[in-house]
């Protein structure tokens, strides 16, 4: 029984390992072609707004007797005409994102910055400031250089997350692996 147990274990951890290794080529991939990068994540947004607007209705008119009615409606309405906005407009929705992300790291720096000096007596508060500081030179970076950065720069921080996504992965997977065959038994085993 331990040893069918092993088994499956040993494949979880082998598919976690090809997982790894598949998505840091799929990030590769990604920053090479930033702008297919991008405009896929765009039309993935537009997918999901669309889903979720339809999936909005339904819970509108499910729940109409509960109150409320026309606003969950208008908010459903909200989210499947933004979703079709972005697949019939990709490049204004990259540069709507683009612009969005920029604004979001400028609000986050800021706030951080603010956190940071009020964190002040406490020990390592400095690398909340310094976190602040990066975040708000990022956002500067996104909002200084739009909308001439919109086309490669989503696709790029996609690509980034991916290839650590899958390192991590791959890493975990290794360290499991050796986990489960310590040196000695590897040697017993040949």
């Amino acid at each position: 029984m331990t040893t069918d147990v092993s088994r499956d274990t040993n494949k979880d951890v082998n598919g976690s390992l090809i997982t790894g290794v598949l998505l840091s080529i799929l990030g590769v991939i990604a920053i090479a072609v930033p702008n297919f990068a991008t405009i896929f994540a765009e039309t993935w947004i537009a997918a999901i707004l669309i889903f979720a607007g339809f999936t909005k209705l339904v819970y509108a008119t499910q729940t109409r007797d509960r109150g409320g009615f026309i606003w969950k409606l208008l908010l459903s309405g909200l989210y499947i005409a933004t979703g079709i906005m972005l697949f019939v407009y990709p490049f204004t929705g990259v540069l709507t994102l683009t612009l969005l992300l920029g604004t979001f790291l400028l609000t986050e720096g800021t706030f951080e910055l603010i956190l940071a000096f009020r964190l002040r007596p406490q020990q390592n508060w400095t690398w909340i400031l310094g976190d602040g500081i990066i975040t708000l030179l990022l956002g500067g970076m996104i909002w200084f250089q739009w909308p001439f950065n919109a086309p490669w720069l989503i696709g790029t921080l996609v690509g980034v997350s991916i290839i650590f996504t899958g390192i991590s992965r791959v890493m975990l997977s290794l360290n499991a692996r050796s986990t489960l065959n310590p040196p000695d038994q590897t040697a017993k085993a040949t």
